[in-house]
């Protein structure tokens, strides 16, 4: 099968790669080449790297909408979204080997049980509207990511250093959502979320249920959500700053609303689409706020400073404090294994092959629903390579056009209010009070005392709308991969795999209910959550290409630049883990 690149994908990477150069000059040519022996260089480069991803983006989208195409590209050729053109010829060897799969009722993949064969779904035609129908799972990841990100570490990095670590979000975002799209893509083929394609690798199952669980647990086992959005409503009720005085106070606040989040995913009559309903809300209304607030009340220089803040590649402060920038790099998209969890809303919002295997059911409203241990894969048909593009591009509506959007604006917003209020080098040390901060300083531009509730309000549905989605994300995750990975599970209970989610939530509830009335502080429960997160994705970044690899067929797969790219980003936030490490482990030795 012979291959070339389109006019509008080739002249994209030259204009990525350039912008990449040319950073790389700038840089080199304003400190010298003895800039190459510091770090904060090359972690510069990865800001770079993200912006010559975004610009080449936009020239790819801007050639074909001017209607750029190759000369082969008519019938019947078949393009495929990643601007390469499959000419039609002879049948190759692998081409044979296709029309052979199509013919078959199983395929042998890995260590788990073998896929069964079905075609592709077909989705609507590509439309805005439809998509408005279909898109969902960035909402929900938004909605669980923006509280301890955007909200938390966003404006306690730019208190502290004044916007000049923004850089970080940029990068961090533009590599997660290509790490996002990994996901979705074997998830499209397979209608098995990504944590079921590392358990088809060896050791094996067990080995990998047990591997991913613990990695889970020690990111989300620590409900610092719940507790962080209880100082917010401590405050309003004692209305000032809360302070070790009040800790059983922000104690009893964090068990009630911790425990509220388990009662709404026992609703509706599937998990997924509960959690889509409520994020929806959660997202538009916080949105809506922020940008509300930014027209406002902040001048127009600040704004300047945050926008050049998101480019100040490189920019590394003295002394800085790598267990809150760790954490912010990791945090400042989704973090670990949310980002992974996003194949599973995927398979259950019925996108690509997931129309075809089930979904978990609600436990008070959903009917007892057939989710099949296994996935389901297509052939490479014409008719069904035609249905995969259009479900990539629903999947790059929701990943770019929710999701991305949606961190940049949550993370851009907060930051303008924290650059026009907060006096720079201001530190959130207030264990107390971290979800305080902003209400505080925002409040001295009201005679009154209705811009402290709101923005304490605000902020409390933020912190809250994120430990919503991470009470789900856990139980969610460890079901699958238990369901998938053990006959015994599935036969319990008659096979209804509700009593598997609820039974795996109802222990979790259980620990983090212990977490809060240990008294460990709230945001160093945050700040290990999200330094826990960027080792995850050192993991997952590694397990999905090799998944994807081994699994998916050539015309499918993610071509060499995206793969590069993800590799980069496993470095990027590993280095990010190995630097905060030595601060975690001193906390703990401090009690927390």
């Amino acid at each position: 099968m012979y291959k070339v690149r389109d006019p509008a994908t080739k002249y994209a990477i030259y204009v990525a790669t350039a912008v990449l150069v040319l950073g790389f000059i700038i840089t080199l040519v304003r400190n010298g080449i003895q800039i190459l022996a510091d770090v904060t260089f090359w972690l510069g480069l990865y800001g770079w790297l993200a912006a010559g991803i975004v610009v080449g983006y936009l020239v790819y989208l801007g050639l074909r909408i001017l209607g750029w195409r190759s000369s082969e590209e008519v019938e019947p050729n078949v393009v495929d979204t990643s601007g390469v053109i499959y000419r039609a010829i002879a049948p190759t060897a692998t081409e044979r080997g296709t029309e052979a799969i199509a013919t078959r009722s199983k395929i042998s993949a890995g260590e788990l049980p073998p896929w069964e064969v079905a075609d592709l779904p077909a989705p609507p035609p590509f439309s805005f509207n439809n998509a408005i129908a279909l898109i969902g799972p960035g909402a929900i990841l938004l909605g669980t990511s923006i509280g301890s990100g955007e909200w938390l570490l966003g404006p306690a990095v730019t208190a502290q250093y004044g916007g000049f670590m923004l850089w970080i979000a940029t990068t961090s975002i533009i590599l997660q959502v290509l790490m996002n799209m990994e996901f979705i893509r074997y998830t499209l083929y397979t209608g098995e979320p990504i944590y079921t394609g590392f358990m088809r690798t060896k050791p094996g199952p067990r080995f990998w249920a047990i591997f991913y669980s613990v990695l889970a647990f020690l990111q989300l086992g620590w409900p610092g959500w719940a507790s962080s959005a209880a100082t917010a409503l401590t405050a309003m009720f004692v209305g000032d700053i809360p302070g070790p005085e009040h800790a059983e106070t922000i104690k009893a606040f964090g068990l009630f609303w911790f425990l509220s989040t388990v009662a709404i995913v026992a609703f509706g009559a599937k998990i997924e689409r509960t959690m889509e309903v409520v994020q929806w809300f959660f997202v538009g209304a916080i949105l809506l706020f922020l940008i509300v607030i930014a027209l406002g009340f902040t001048a127009p220089e600040t704004w300047g400073r945050a926008a050049t803040g998101f480019l100040r590649f490189g920019t590394i402060p003295p002394n800085v404090d790598w267990l809150k920038v760790g954490g912010f790099a990791a945090f400042a998209g989704a973090g670990g294994v949310l980002n992974g969890t996003l194949s599973n809303w995927f398979r259950d919002k019925g996108l690509g092959m997931g129309g075809v295997v089930g979904y978990i059911p609600a436990l008070i409203g959903g009917r007892r629903m057939s989710l099949t241990p296994t996935g389901k894969v297509f052939p490479l048909t014409t008719e069904n390579k035609k249905r995969w593009r259009e479900w990539w591009k629903y999947a790059i509506t929701d990943q770019y056009g929710v999701w991305v959007l949606g961190c940049f604006l949550g993370m851009g917003l907060p930051a303008l209010l924290t650059l026009q209020f907060i006096p720079p080098g201001t530190r959130f040390d207030n264990q107390f009070a971290i979800a305080v901060y902003q209400a505080q300083y925002l409040s001295r531009e009201d005679t009154t005392s209705i811009m402290w509730f709101i923005t304490l309000l605000v902020g409390f549905w933020i912190l809250y709308s994120t430990q919503l989605g991470i009470t789900d994300v856990f139980a969610r995750m460890v079901t699958d991969m238990v369901w998938s990975g053990s006959s015994h599970i599935r036969a319990w209970r008659g096979g209804d795999i509700r009593f598997v989610y609820y039974s795996i939530l109802s222990l979790f509830t259980l620990w983090g209910v212990f977490i809060l009335l240990s008294g460990i502080k709230p945001f160093f429960l945050i700040l290990l959550s999200a330094n826990i997160a960027g080792l995850n994705f050192v993991f997952l970044g590694l397990h999905a290409l090799y998944v994807n690899r081994k699994f998916l067929p050539a015309e499918l797969r993610s071509p060499l630049w995206r793969e590069a790219i993800v590799l980069l980003s496993v470095v990027f936030f590993g280095f990010f883990f190995c630097q905060a490490l030595p601060s975690i482990i001193g906390q703990f030795t401090q009690g927390g």
